[in-house]
């Protein structure tokens, strides 16, 4: 399944538009003030995406393992220490409330942790490649 995301930015003009196969929607995020770029940085988003993904998949896990849940909270963290160096220190925590006993939801946090997609990415530490448009804008 192919996901992708796609900003175009001029301006006061911010748009994003995210896609996951053929489902595609729109995301609110405002334009910095000043013009030029995203009032939310790529840091911030990362984290975000950590954080959601684990939350997707504790329901995910929680359902296949028939564990009921109620709420989940994560926050995520990351440090950056310059313009161009990597993040460091990535680091989340979760919350699960539940009507299971506590060692079924320590056992959820777990083998969720192990199966996150986002989390494992970063871990694998995937190449990420910049490519060309393929034409020009008129």
């Amino acid at each position: 399944m192919k996901i992708s995301a796609h900003v175009h930015n001029a301006g006061q003009e911010h748009h994003v538009v995210v896609r996951t196969g053929e489902a595609s929607q729109s995301l609110t995020i405002a334009a910095k003030a000043a013009g030029g770029g995203s009032n939310v940085n790529g840091g911030e988003l990362l984290t975000l995406a950590l954080a959601t993904c684990y939350c997707n998949d504790i329901y995910r896990e929680a359902a296949r393992l028939q564990i009921p849940v109620e709420r989940v909270e994560v926050e995520a963290e990351a440090d950056f220490d310059g313009v161009g160096l990597p993040a460091t220190n990535v680091r989340y925590r979760a919350r699960v409330v539940s009507s299971a006993p506590e060692a079924e939801i320590k056992a959820l946090l777990e083998h969720t942790d192990r199966v996150a997609e986002i989390q494992n990415t970063l871990r694998g530490g995937v190449g990420v490649t910049l490519c060309p448009w393929t034409t020009k804008e008129p």
